[in-house]
């Protein structure tokens, strides 16, 4: 739709709702708008990712995706405290997103993303 924010812009606002601020959205090709990497923050006393916020990260990606008629590709996210400290990062393979409801159940999707999720470490 014509005078739509960027998919940037308009993630950063949704998941500003659910307490998870985007810090960076770096597009892997700018004009492509597909493969990117999502660093945000959140507050919580979590020392880790939680499967709430990788949840609704993802739910918002494909409401995004779905209201816009885009594809995202493959994303890699880098989650943060409000200190800055690594809370850990995870990703979604382009193929996952394109199989969601073809060849892949909510929950083998949802289960491929919990299983790539890395914790923080000093050695950032």
């Amino acid at each position: 739709m014509t005078g739509d924010p960027p998919i940037a812009v308009t993630l950063e606002n949704r998941l500003m709702s659910h307490g998870i601020y985007v810090l960076e959205v770096e597009w892997d090709e700018p004009s492509s708008e597909t493969d990117f990497h999502l660093t945000y923050e959140v507050v919580t006393d979590a020392p880790r990712v939680t499967s709430d916020e990788v949840g609704t990260v993802v739910r918002t990606v494909l409401a995004i995706a779905d209201e816009r008629g885009w594809s995202p590709g493959h994303l890699e996210a880098t989650s943060r405290g409000t200190d800055g400290s690594l809370r850990g990062r995870w990703r979604v393979e382009r193929d996952w997103f394109d199989d969601l409801h073809a060849e892949l159940t909510e929950s083998e999707f949802s289960r491929r993303i919990l299983e790539t999720v890395t914790t923080g470490s000093v050695d950032e």
